[in-house]
């Protein structure tokens, strides 16, 4: 196919929802969060790390609030265990390969290392968030090329603003039969006379074809006609992670109704959540932060009325949707191991609008 512009769904004005996006319309606009990425490229290695930061400060000595939901457990992410305990998030969190979750959680641990002293001495340990997709099909997971210092890379190179598509972990991702990867989006809510942003950044590596839908239409169905394919018994396998932040003041309780949301703008693409797929969301919010050590006093913290959760409820589905679509439309065309190779949705783009 000849040479296309990658544009992302507003671009090539693909509406998804009625809620106004943020000014980047990605999980960065929420004040604070970075994102970058460690990307590895090369022959049959196609694969790489993705680093999410809720606040420019020390994350272990200043949590946040956080929550994690899984609808279906075929994954092998660590750290959800405490989060839910606790209902704090103390660590960057780490998007890679399923063989590279372990690495990863050992990079990050070093990391984290070297600016807090106390974790192993006069305090606990750290808990590392990691969270991975089975990248197998583009890349040669089996050689292991994610190493502990890639983490380190991807957190330095952290920004407001970031690649989406083929890019850090997203590069070898596999989504509705096509190129899938890293894609974001994001909503503005209102809560009264304030207003906040909540963004959502997916992995996706999920979905068969023939089952895919942009923004309401059978567009899977259309691409098949158009490679003169038939419907293909292939498994739902695969998985997809969803990383919502917001700065709406939230309990960790309340924030796991919101991230619940992202199911459903999951659903809209033309998920069915199959056996093989591991499907995941961590959420958390940046409008409090929880000291490490306990302070004099009580500590005290802000958040919504329950009547208010409608509006970050349909920003959460609205946002995980569009970044779905985002990820696939971004994610260039890539050959990978064995001459493996999976087409961007780009590609068929302009025939399906």
């Amino acid at each position: 196919m000849g040479k296309i512009k990658y544009k992302r769904a507003r671009e090539l004005n693909i509406q998804i929802g009625d809620l106004q996006p943020g000014g980047k319309n990605k999980i960065t606009d929420v004040p604070g969060v970075t994102v970058g990425h460690h990307t590895l490229s090369e022959g049959s290695i196609q694969t790489g790390v993705t680093a999410i930061l809720p606040h420019q400060g020390n994350i272990f000595k200043e949590k946040v609030i956080a929550a994690s939901h899984v609808f279906n457990g075929f994954g092998k992410t660590t750290g959800t265990i405490q989060i839910n305990e606790l209902g704090t998030l103390e660590t960057p969190i780490i998007l890679t390969n399923t063989f590279a979750a372990g690495t990863c959680s050992a990079g990050l641990i070093k990391y984290m290392l070297k600016d807090n002293p106390e974790p192993g001495r006069t305090t606990g340990t750290i808990n590392p968030v990691i969270c991975e997709c089975n990248d197998m099909i583009l890349n040669d997971i089996r050689e292991a090329a994610v190493k502990e210092h890639h983490v380190a890379n991807a957190i330095e190179a952290a920004g407001p603003d970031f690649v989406e598509g083929a890019h850090g972990a997203g590069r070898g991702m596999k989504c509705f039969g096509l190129k899938g990867g890293i894609g974001s989006a994001s909503r503005i809510i209102q809560v009264g006379s304030r207003a906040y942003a909540l963004g959502v950044l997916v992995l996706s590596n999920f979905g068969n074809l023939q089952d895919f839908v942009l923004d309401g239409k059978k567009a899977g169905k259309h691409i098949l006609n158009m490679q003169n394919e038939q419907d293909a018994e292939e498994k739902d396998q695969g998985s997809i992670i969803m990383i919502l932040a917001t700065d709406l003041p939230v309990t960790e309780r309340q924030l796991n109704r919101i991230i619940r949301r992202c199911g459903n703008g999951l659903s809209r693409t033309g998920s069915n959540m199959g056996h093989g797929s591991g499907d995941l969301a961590i959420g958390f919010s940046t409008a409090t932060r929880i000291p490490h050590k306990p302070e004099a006093g009580l500590l005290a913290m802000e958040f919504v009325h329950e009547e208010e959760l409608d509006q970050p409820f349909k920003a959460a589905a609205e946002a995980t949707e569009e970044a779905i679509i985002n990820s696939m439309l971004m994610a260039e065309t890539t050959k990978g191991r064995d001459g493996n190779q999976l087409i961007s949705l780009s590609e068929y783009a302009e025939k399906l609008i």
